[in-house]
This record gives structure tokens, C-alpha cells and sequence, in this order.
């Protein structure tokens, strides 16, 4: 069976299970043919989610809101996470240090670099507001494959990253960051990248996409315990202009990675917590229950 997978930005460790399942014949085994889709294919022309709306892919790597986004469309998309790939948020706002902003409210009527999410540039002005601004931030959509080398440019001053990744990037670089985590300040975010699908696939191919997170789990939990050959096998797949230290970035993602029992999985209060505040800020007035944005049953079907 082929199945295509839209990643949600250029391979990195967030990646590297799928890469390693790949490369490693874990797909094969269980006669999946899997196509790995890279963002630079159509420099972000569609996100990930759209791919698998428009019949482009069968399974996109997203966040959380990704798929109430869909939900909330006019024209209705139904989809559906199956699987975290971090067991917790690994993201934060980031703000280089030279700024002198080393607080969230400091962020009011400076500029931030959006992803243009459905929810990020409120959850960006309550953070602020939560830690006593007005939450009159500056919100700029740079290109998207972009938006990290226009903080370090100086061009805009903060965007929203990952810890394991740009957070290592910078570190090597020399550039002094200060991150804020959501949880900090009042925000229980949800989980941050999740594999996503539509819901018909979901309810007709149990078997077949239950086998594709077997396979998955099997390439990341490698990658957890043999680092080094993880790495070996994963660095061929970076964009070539990318400046990070591999070894560094997998040994923080690999903490997050779960284990044997538990990789995949997505705890309901977690999500719940994060639907039940977007209700309470305003910032999604429809009724969801946790059911119809995830569901670990194909992390636990037995064949």
C-alpha cells in the first residue's frame, strides 16, 4: 500500500523516525510504500493539512489546532490526530537576548514573525497579556520556510520555534535566546507536531495506517537508543544550507520520544485542557469534544 506523508516543515529531528523507518525497511515489513513529502517541493505552497484535504497526501504532520482549523471551515474537513510525536511541548517563543525582552509583557509593540495559524496570533497576545502587557504585538507573515532567518537578521524580533531545533541552531550560532514556554503563563497548549488524517481513511484502513505507526514507532524508538547511527542515516536528508549540531538536537528530542508502551500515545486531559481554554478566551466558540480531534486507537489495535 502506498502512503504519502506531508511534513510540516524541511526534515529535522522532529522527523527522524519516519526517515529511519524508511531507510531501515520497518515500512517494507509490513508492505508499506511510504513517500516522505517535503514543504521545500512547493515552497509551502500548501501546508501539510491542505495536502491531505486536496487528496495530495494521506497523512499530515501538524499541530493540534491544525485540525479544529479544518473543522471550522465553511466547507468542512474532517480529520483526525493519531499519533503525538513528543510525549510534551517542545516549543517556545523566541527573542534574542541583545533584544533586553526577557519577559513576554516586553513583547508589546515589538514585531512578531506569524506562521499565520489559525490561533497563534491570539495565543501569542494572551501570553502577553498573561504576563501583565497589552498584548499590542506587531504580527508580520514572512514566507514561511523563511520566518526563523528573519529573527536572526534582526528583521523581525520574535516568532514561535522549536526548543530542539532552531533553540539548537542558535545555541551553535552563538546567538543567546530567551524562550517562553506556553505552560509558563497560563496557556495549556496541546501536542506539537501530531500525525493527522481524514477520518473516512481513518474508519476503512484500521489495519494498514495501524502497521504505518508499528513502523513509525519502531523508526524513532531507533533513533532514541542508537543515536549516533540514527544520525548517520538521517543527516543525508537535511537541506544542505542547514547549520545544526544533529547530535545535540536528537539527544533533547530523543527525552520526548516515549517508550515502547507509551510512544504515540495522547493523553485526553491534555487536549481537553487546551479546548476547554480556547472556549474560555473566545478564540473558538464551537463545541468539540476531545474524540473528534484524537484518538489512539491505532496506537493499540492488535493484529
Amino acid at each position: 500500500m502506498k502512503i504519502k506523508l506531508a511534513l510540516d516543515w524541511t526534515p529535522n529531528t522532529n522527523h527522524i523516525g519516519f526517515f529511519i523507518a524508511k531507510e531501515l525497511g520497518y515500512f517494507n515489513e509490513f508492505d508499506l510504500n511510504v513517500n516522505i513529502i517535503d514543504p521545500r517541493d512547493d515552497n509551502y505552497a500548501l501546508t501539510p493539512a491542505k495536502k491531505v484535504e486536496s487528496g495530495k497526501a494521506d497523512l499530515a504532520l501538524c499541530p493540534t489546532e491544525s485540525i479544529l482549523s479544518y473543522k471550522t471551515k465553511k466547507k468542512k474537513f474532517d480529520m483526525i490526530g493519531i499519533a503525538a510525536i513528543f510525549k510534551e511541548d517542545l516549543s517556545a517563543i523566541a527573542v534574542k537576548k541583545d533584544l533586553k525582552i526577557d519577559s513576554p509583557k516586553k513583547l508589546d509593540n515589538m514585531s512578531y514573525a506569524s506562521y499565520n495559524a489559525k490561533y497563534e496570533d491570539k495565543i501569542i497576545q494572551k501570553m502577553i497579556i498573561n504576563d501583565g502587557g497589552k498584548g499590542k504585538i506587531k504580527i508580520a507573515y514572512p514566507s514561511k520556510l523563511g520566518i526563523w532567518n528573519t529573527i536572526v537578521s534582526n528583521k523581525y524580533d520574535s516568532t514561535w520555534i522549536f526548543i530542539n531545533w532552531e533553540g539548537v541552531q542558535a545555541e551553535e550560532a552563538g546567538i543567546d535566546l530567551n524562550l517562553f514556554k506556553m505552560s509558563d503563563y497560563k496557556i495549556p497548549y496541546s501536542y506539537s507536531p501530531i500525525i493527522a488524517m481524514p477520518k473516512s481513511k481513518f474508519k476503512l484502513q484500521k489495519k494498514e495506517y495501524s502497521n504505518f505507526l508499528k513502523a513509525t514507532k519502531k523508526g524513532f524508538l531507533y533513533a532514541k537508543n542508537n543515536q549516533k547511527e540514527a544520525i548517520d542515516i538521517f543527516e543525508k536528508f537535511l537541506p544542505e544550507d542547514e547549520a545544526i549540531d544533529l547530535r545535540k538536537s536528537l539527544k533533547v528530542s530523543a527525552k520526548y520520544f516515549g517508550t515502547e508502551l507509551e510512544w504515540g500515545i495522547m493523553d485526553s486531559d491534555v487536549v481537553e485542557k487546551f479546548l476547554k481554554w480556547l472556549r474560555t478566551e473566545g478564540l473558538e466558540l464551537q463545541e468539540f469534544g476531545v474524540h473528534d480531534i484524537i484518538s489512539n486507537e491505532l496506537l493499540q489495535l492488535k493484529f
